[in-house]
């Protein structure tokens, strides 16, 4: 059973969202809140295995109970999967560098939400296409840091260099599979192997990494 907290200042979202759970026998609701600080208090008296967050609450928002979530070492096993408009872009990027595990669009299918919910309680990364090029879209027309922290890079092999571009461009498995003419096994080795080498909690941090050490740059969204 993958126990969920739900984290939304709507009443009515959060009504939502647990019919949409409760209408799952593998899925059960551990708690709701309506803000970060409420929040913090339901998941470490509950440690669910996944914390469905909305980024605007009064308060504490989402970005920093995310950030307190992924601090705490007693709530390793609790993975935060960010449920958002992305009326506020600005606040997304933050969100990856605070350890997110996941992005949803709130107008996402039902049973997106469901499986959402199932791979990154599994301890994978949910950055789908979608999401990711709006992610990308919203930085695109950021200048990459004029000094780049490029020491982690000499930790890759130049065929590692090249997957982490294109999950950085939103690229999924397949999809890069598909470019390098390698196997969706072999892409997700690649892809494995430069989060552990660098040390990106997931393929959202794997995203950042991309972008802070200009694997991906203004321009290159395919």
């Amino acid at each position: 059973m993958i126990r969920v907290a739900l984290v939304d200042d709507q009443p009515l979202i959060r009504i939502g969202l647990r019919t949409l759970i409760e209408s799952d026998p593998d899925l059960s609701v551990a708690g709701e809140a309506g803000d970060g600080v409420a929040a913090l208090h339901i998941i470490r008296v509950e440690h669910p295995d996944v914390a469905v967050m909305d980024i605007r609450m009064p308060g504490l928002d989402g970005l920093e109970a995310t950030r307190a979530i992924v601090a705490d070492p007693d709530l390793r096993g609790t993975r935060v999967l960010i449920l958002t408009t992305f009326e506020v872009d600005q606040y997304v990027f933050q969100a990856l560098r605070a350890g997110a595990s996941g992005f949803l669009l709130k107008d996402a299918e039902p049973s997106e939400f469901l499986q959402a919910i199932r791979v990154v309680a599994r301890g994978e990364a949910l950055l789908s296409p979608r999401v990711t090029r709006r992610v990308v879209e919203a930085f695109t027309a950021r200048p990459v840091p004029a000094t780049p922290d490029r020491t982690r890079l000499a930790l890759l092999t130049e065929r590692e260099r090249e997957v982490v571009a294109l999950v950085g461009s939103g690229l999924s498995n397949e999809e890069i599979a598909a470019v390098l003419v390698i196997s969706p096994a072999t892409a997700r080795t690649h892809v494995s192997r430069a989060m552990s080498k660098v040390e990106a909690r997931d393929r959202a941090q794997l995203v950042v990494f991309a972008y802070e050490t200009g694997l991906v740059a203004p321009g290159e969204l395919p």
